[in-house]
């Protein structure tokens, strides 16, 4: 397929106009710092005023739009004050949605980190220790997309007279059980999605605990196991305590990233028989039904939830420094 420069010219104009205000506001930049003396202050606030710029274009007044649109109704152009709130707190799927993220933010930080740690504990003085992280980093190489395709053939259902295709099933089936439908009966569907993510975040909580426990002094665990403790004791009361800050640091970057829980949900179930959460909630209210204001309020309500984790992360940082 050839490349058609004269259909091509308007975002090729968007992109020569992108280049040349990049270019512009690099030369006041410079032209500023070099005109005369500049404070301190003056210096980092000229710096950081293109960042500040699509900060705000980005993120700032999207963030405010958001928040208007959720006192709206069908479309957006519709006052309604707080109905959707109250549509939020009274509504049967959107209190499944609710409670599913809720679950979701407990759940996998906790098995996340708690697989990380069990193997990192293992792996930390191995000889194959690159070897070991490369394996249970291959998970994290896969799109939650391709992990929810993974995992909906694991668990795939066909009827007991028929071949199974899921692995879960044909073990079932192996071990003279009955073939059941794992993402269709609720409450344990969320759970078995909840394994899906778990697959693919152990292995970030994996290598940042690895190298944590390698930084332990070898001394302390040497001392100890020559003291009589046993291997689970050196774990818990020198090794955990130890390691206590990344800890803390893998668990509030997972619970972060499991309230943007979207694609595993989309692609193994599509929110049906009640496995929905906050964020698939809101894509379908938003896109699929057109009730924008539905879909901004779920939007600000995720941005509330998930604002005291970003402020204890953020806050733990300022701590460490």
């Amino acid at each position: 397929m050839s490349f058609d420069a004269v259909a091509q010219q308007p975002k090729l104009l968007y992109l020569l106009q992108g280049v040349a205000a990049f270019a512009a506001v690099v030369s006041l930049i410079l032209l500023a710092l070099h005109r005369g003396p500049v404070r301190r202050r003056a210096a980092a606030l000229i710096l950081l005023a293109p960042a500040l710029l699509l900060l705000t274009i980005g993120l700032l007044l999207p963030g405010l739009r958001t928040l208007a649109l959720s006192f709206t109704g069908t479309g957006g152009d519709t006052w309604v004050g707080l109905d959707n709130y109250v549509w939020m707190i009274t509504d049967h799927r959107a209190l499944v949605a609710l409670r599913n993220t809720l679950v979701w933010v407990v759940l996998v930080p906790a098995a996340s980190t708690a697989v990380g740690l069990l193997y990192a504990a293992a792996v930390a003085r191995s000889r194959f220790r690159t070897f070991a992280l490369s394996l249970v980093l291959m998970p994290m190489a896969i799109s939650f997309v391709g992990a929810g395709v993974v995992w909906k053939f694991v668990y795939a259902y066909r009827p007991a007279e028929a071949g199974q295709i899921g692995l879960l099933n044909r073990l079932v089936v192996v071990f003279g059980g009955e073939p059941r439908q794992w993402l269709v009966e609720s409450p344990w569907n969320v759970l078995f999605l909840i394994v899906a993510m778990v697959w693919t975040q152990a292995g970030f909580a994996a290598v940042l605990l690895t190298a944590a426990i390698r930084a332990v002094p070898p001394e302390l665990t040497e001392a100890a196991l020559l003291d009589g403790a046993s291997p689970g004791q050196v774990l818990r009361r020198i090794t955990l305590p130890s390691i206590r800050p990344t800890l803390l640091v893998v668990l509030l970057a997972q619970a972060i990233g499991t309230f943007k829980a979207f694609d595993i949900v989309r692609t193994m179930t599509g929110g049906q028989f009640d496995t929905g959460v906050l964020a698939h909630a809101m894509y379908d209210q938003a896109f699929r039904y057109g009730e924008t204001g539905r879909g901004a309020a779920l939007a600000v309500l995720l941005f509330l939830l998930v604002t005291p984790f970003v402020a204890h992360q953020l806050r733990a940082r300022r701590r460490a420094g």
